[in-house]
């Protein structure tokens, strides 16, 4: 039997919570949405980022929620890495303006690169794109393949079916002790950047005084 050499968090040793959150990688759709407060929620988390000096990771192109989360953080100061496959250079009219801009020759290579690039990840609402990628680090992560946080951004109650489709699979046990799916579900663009800096912030050593205040 030969074993192939592969690529990705599958062959990495388990890995902790970054001690350092330098950038986030955005997931949602290529277009807005029927609900405007999509699109507030893609622009206010845009400019949280670049007002906590974090560098936005994303899909590369210019329409829809992309755009607005990476126009959000540019117009704040803030620095965006794009990453498109070369076939959707047209299509999701790639957004040139960002300060690096990185074409792939595939989707695989895409997601790859921005797991890479990324300490953390947060999900706005999309479609099956954008629900592919979140479960796809949901399920690294429950395979103990990286321990980078992930955010769900659930603007009014955008994702309540899919919060709810996970409990019935705890219900179910399909997802059980040992197998639990960790994620953090804020209600706006702003918590989730909070949500990010919290997870990543180490914990305060024990010292005498502190341990006694409990007593």
């Amino acid at each position: 039997m030969s074993k192939l050499p592969g690529t990705g968090p599958a062959d990495d040793a388990p890995s902790k919570i970054p001690a350092k959150i330098e950038g986030v990688c955005v997931y949602c759709g290529s277009g807005k949405g029927r609900n405007p407060a999509y699109a507030i929620a893609a622009r206010k988390l845009g400019k949280a980022l670049a007002d906590n000096g974090l560098r936005l990771i994303y899909g590369g192109g210019s329409l829809g929620l992309m755009g607005e989360v990476a126009r959000s953080t540019l117009g704040a100061g803030g620095k965006v890495t794009g990453i498109i496959p070369e076939f959707l250079v047209n299509r999701e009219r790639m957004l040139k303006d960002v300060d690096e801009l990185i074409v792939v020759e595939n989707m695989h290579t895409r997601k790859q690169l921005m797991f890479d690039r990324a300490d953390a990840f947060v999900a706005l609402p999309g479609g099956v794109g954008t629900l592919e990628e979140l479960v796809e680090q949901l399920t690294w992560s429950q395979l103990g393949r990286h321990a980078k946080p992930i955010v769900i951004v659930n603007i009014d109650g955008f994702w309540n079916q899919f919060l709810a489709l996970l409990e019935h699979m705890r219900q179910e046990t399909f997802i059980r002790e040992g197998l639990d799916v960790r994620f953090t579900v804020v209600d706006s663009g702003e918590a989730a950047v909070a949500a990010i800096l919290a997870a990543a912030t180490p914990a305060e050593p024990a010292t005498e005084e502190n341990v006694l205040e409990r007593f």
